[in-house]
């Protein structure tokens, strides 16, 4: 029984033409070498598995190869190709450093460059995972690195650069490995199979370099686990049951009943997920991404960013012509809004069936109204334009035409008499004041109430209508009715906003207006935010509509006598309470 190789080191590369992923350093390393230009020292640096210390050992063997090829390659006939193969070469020397981080240990590397190669031109030092290395280790080796002898080159690997110290980057040529291509995992994933000659399909082969999340030594070992799970034919469906991913048909569905507002069907779906084992944080953050997906398939230009397999990629491009543009902004917005508070959720499959629920409600309603209560927090109440509760017009005023001019700069209540030829009688009511810097007219089209109650008997066909409410008040009955409105605030938890409408007393100006003396701008903007709702509530405690709100900001200016040290601050409190001075003296305080 012969003994299984893993794929990751049976399809190792061997040579730069075939590391996946990283042509820009593969091609500037064949160059270096070709025009023997090579630096003393070298710094590979990236995530895992994308070829860092791969491209170290091939670097070591092509350097001192007797017999490169016309591509700058290793010729693997040579007897240093041959010793590398086998490793058994003496010219190249590897060290952990996770295990080998002391500075004995780099003592003992130091003492090893000494000593010329005894055949070929190098000798190389690979050291992996260089950024374990303690600071006086690395502070041992800073001399050496800077001023190798002519025949040794130091190859640095690391996943983490930033935990190397500065002296040392500054001693060493850094090359920044990338995160391989979903498309080229996949390609090497097929040439792995074909090899091994195990029929996979290419979607399944897509979520196996997807998982992989750009590492290519990944990508192989799932490989390995699915084979061994599947046997010789890998089916999408055996990937995505071994590896517990989420099927693209699940997002597709899910977005299909979003459209049509079927929230059952939803819910049915989002309990079967969970009942299958899968997290609802990691289908929230799917789900964000699958209407990103579907946004891309809307221009022909972004497609290219759909990194999918070519049957997955139809289908979006279906699915996105099936859903607006704004609907999927809108439905990215509400994914990512319940993935930040997901953690902070209570209840937190309450907390994503109400979002997916909220998605089925978009379809319903316009986009451009996509919730009035979101409306009112992102823009305030200020923002929203009361519409007039009456939309059709009174058939006792059309008649004696009393019109409600249109810019509301005055109100007239009208009494129609039961005789056809009685005249007309208008009372003029006092003018709507304009908004005149931060007095405060709301957006509030009078209603019935303020032109007048309509009133008919049974023996006249008279229409009678109630001026306004104007009823005057005093200071004190408007301190009061502020008083109610702080408590009101208070009960829901609005403490700063109780303390600022408690200890800043209003002012009570000319034609009803309530002036707020505050402190800062803060105060001010508070007062500002609810400003509806006190009016609303003034208006009906005072029995008032001509109420105007305005505010101003009074700067606090500091005393200049201010107490500041102990010994001021004792003389202040002296001169209110003269016995301090005895209690001092009698137990001989001191300042």
């Amino acid at each position: 029984m012969n003994q299984f190789v893993v794929s990751a080191r049976k399809y190792r590369p061997v040579t730069f033409d075939t590391v996946v992923g990283q042509s820009h350093i593969t091609n500037t390393l064949k160059n270096a070498i070709k025009n023997n230009h090579l630096a003393q020292a070298f710094l590979f640096c990236g995530p895992r598995g994308v070829g860092k210390t791969t491209c170290a050992r091939i670097l070591a063997k092509t350097i001192n190869c007797e017999n490169l090829t016309a591509a700058t390659e290793a010729c693997d006939q040579c007897e240093s190709c041959k010793a590398f193969n086998n490793n058994a070469s003496l010219n190249v020397y590897e060290l952990d450093a996770a295990s080998n981080n002391s500075v004995e240990d780099i003592r003992g590397l130091v003492e090893q460059v000494r000593y010329a190669p005894q055949y070929g031109k190098y000798k190389i030092y690979i050291i992996d995972e260089v950024h374990m290395l303690s600071n006086a280790a690395f502070n041992a080796f800073l001399k050496t690195l800077e001023e190798p002898p002519p025949y040794a080159i130091f190859i640095l690997a690391t996943t983490e650069k930033h935990k190397i110290i500065p002296t040392i980057l500054s001693r060493c040529q850094i090359f920044d490995f990338n995160r391989i291509k979903i498309d080229d995992i996949a390609k090497q994933l097929t040439k792995v199979a074909a090899s091994e000659k195990v029929t996979a399909e290419a979607d399944g082969l897509h979520i196996i370099a997807l998982k992989a999340d750009g590492a290519m030594r990944d990508a192989l070992s799932m490989f390995d686990q699915i084979v061994s799970f599947a046997g010789n034919n890998v089916t999408y469906k055996d990937v995505i049951d071994n590896l517990n991913v989420l099927d693209y048909d699940y997002y597709f569905k899910i977005s299909d009943y979003i459209n049509t507002g079927s929230y059952r069907e939803i819910l049915l779906t989002f309990d079967e997920l969970l009942n299958d084992g899968f997290d609802a944080h990691h289908f929230v953050n799917g789900l964000s991404s699958h209407f990103r997906d579907l946004l891309v398939c809307k221009d022909a230009i972004t497609i290219q960013l759909l990194e999918v397999s070519p049957t997955i990629r139809e289908k979006y491009k279906v699915q996105a012509q099936q859903i607006e543009t704004d609907m999927l902004l809108a439905l990215i917005e509400l994914c990512n809004k319940a993935d930040m508070e997901y953690r902070l959720a209570k209840n937190q499959r309450l907390h994503v069936e109400l979002a997916l629920l909220k998605m089925c409600r978009l379809k319903k309603n316009s986009i451009s109204e996509v919730s009035f209560v979101d409306d009112i927090l992102m823009n305030g109440l200020e923002s929203i334009e009361i519409k007039p509760l009456a939309a059709q017009p009174i058939p006792a005023l059309v008649a004696k035409e009393p019109k409600l001019d249109a810019s509301l700069t005055a109100i007239k209540s009208t009494t129609v008499s039961a005789t056809p030829s009685a005249p007309v009688a208008e009372k003029p009511h006092a003018p709507v004041q304009k908004n005149n810097g931060n007095t405060f007219i709301p957006k509030l089209t009078p209603s019935l109430s303020g032109i007048g109650k309509q009133k008919k008997t049974a023996d006249e066909d008279a229409t009678v209508f109630t001026p306004v409410a104007n009823t005057p008040f005093s200071i004190q009955e408007l301190h009061f009715a502020i008083g109610s409105f702080a408590e009101i605030t208070l009960k829901e938890g609005k403490r700063n906003l109780n303390y600022t409408l408690s200890t800043h007393k209003a002012l009570l100006k000319d034609n009803f207006e309530v002036a707020f003396i505050l402190h800062n701008k803060t105060q001010e903007e508070e007062i500002q935010n609810i400003k509806v709702e006190l009016f609303a509530h003034l208006k009906s405690a005072l029995k008032n509509d001509f109420i105007k709100i305005s505010t101003m900001v009074e700067e606090f200016i500091m005393d200049e006598k201010s107490a500041y040290t102990p010994k001021e601050k004792f003389d202040v409190l002296a001169q209110k309470n003269p016995d301090l001075l005895e209690l001092r003296k009698r137990f001989e305080f001191d300042l």
